[in-house]
């Protein structure tokens, strides 16, 4: 289904995440070593290395332009970086580590999650960024609010403005306005255990979370109806969808220290693919070194898949003809 063309081994720890750009012709990585690194996903060399974190990388996203990336990290800051030279262009400084950014529709606002730690609250703040300069940014943010209930753990913004979707450690989902700072819809049932990854369709419409449950659900953004669901027998890190092919990707394992068998079967360390309609298992490629896959992410074109593991290796998979000709259940239609 999937061949491994490319291993790119430059993180010394464990993979945090990984992240495509627009074009799919860029792969940026970044791990708990420090470093955020960007590889050509055409041949994995490495193009170049983001230095100037002094803590775990916790997450990464780039814009539609591939002009900016930020990142955040768990020296507390959140910063932004001019994708072509490497440089660090500003940096905003929180109390607490920032798990996880990501940029709007329009590449105009980044949201962040900063965690609940030493007596602060779990804060989500909205930035306005300025595209003309980006060493001139506003320190403050347009919008910052503290979730209730749970801490959230991951976020997105959806197609409608001022609205975000969020992940949180009690399993739950849901949308907020960040203006207000209003939960306006939520599913407490979700999942029933921390929500590990996010990850939204193409058109916004829909998105895929995967779960320390052992499973991954795709949930409609506007309602936060589950759609679909896939269970599996391990927890799972990281969920994606393959645009213009009916499968969903899922990645996960036990942690090292749960860990009793050297079998690949018995830790269930592959690359798993599920049908995204009939939700059954209809695949699997073999995972990383280590007993987790931390992180998957998909080409935006579909044709291909990247992973990083616990064994800080990032592999990236091209897939072959069979993947595109396959139809496990007859001919489907699938328009992203």
């Amino acid at each position: 289904m999937a061949r491994i063309k490319h291993n790119c081994s430059r993180h010394e720890r464990s993979l945090t995440q990984i992240k495509f750009n627009a074009d799919g012709d860029l792969l940026f990585s970044c791990s708990k070593d420090n470093v955020i690194n960007v590889w050509y996903s055409h041949n994995g060399e490495r193009l170049g290395t983001y230095e100037g974190n002094n803590g775990t990388v916790w997450t990464v996203d780039v814009d539609s332009e591939s002009k900016f990336m930020i990142s955040g990290a768990a020296d507390n800051t959140l910063r932004l970086w001019a994708v072509e030279s490497g440089k660090c262009l500003y940096t905003w400084e929180f109390p607490t580590a920032v798990k996880r950014v990501a940029f709007s529709d329009d590449d105009k606002q980044v949201v962040c999650i900063t965690e609940q730690r030493m007596g602060y609250q779990c804060a989500i703040r909205v930035f306005n960024i300025n595209r003309e300069d980006g060493t001139k940014q506003s320190k403050e943010p347009a919008h910052m609010f503290n979730p209730i209930g749970s801490k959230a753990t991951v976020c997105a913004f959806t197609l409608v403005p001022n609205i975000i979707i969020t992940g949180h450690e009690s399993g739950k989902v849901a949308l907020f306005n960040v203006k207000t700072g209003e939960e306006i819809e939520n599913n407490e049932r979700a999942h029933g255990d921390v929500v590990n990854d996010l990850q939204l369709s193409k058109d916004r419409t829909y998105c895929i979370t995967s779960s320390k449950d052992k499973s991954a659900r795709i949930h409609d953004t506007k309602t936060l109806m589950v759609v679909k669901t896939f269970t599996t027998e391990t927890p799972l890190n990281s969920a994606a969808l393959a645009p213009n092919k009916p499968y969903v990707l899922l990645g996960g394992g036990q942690d090292a220290m749960n860990v009793t068998t050297t079998s690949l079967r018995q830790g269930k360390f592959e690359t798993r693919f599920w049908h995204k309609v009939f939700e059954e298992e209809v695949g699997r490629v073999k995972g990383h070194f280590g007993p987790l896959t931390r992180t998957i992410a998909i080409h935006p074109a579909g044709t291909g898949y990247a992973s990083g593991g616990e064994d800080g290796f990032v592999r990236m998979h091209h897939f072959d003809e069979s993947y595109f000709k396959a139809e496990p259940y007859g001919p489907m239609q699938i328009e992203d």
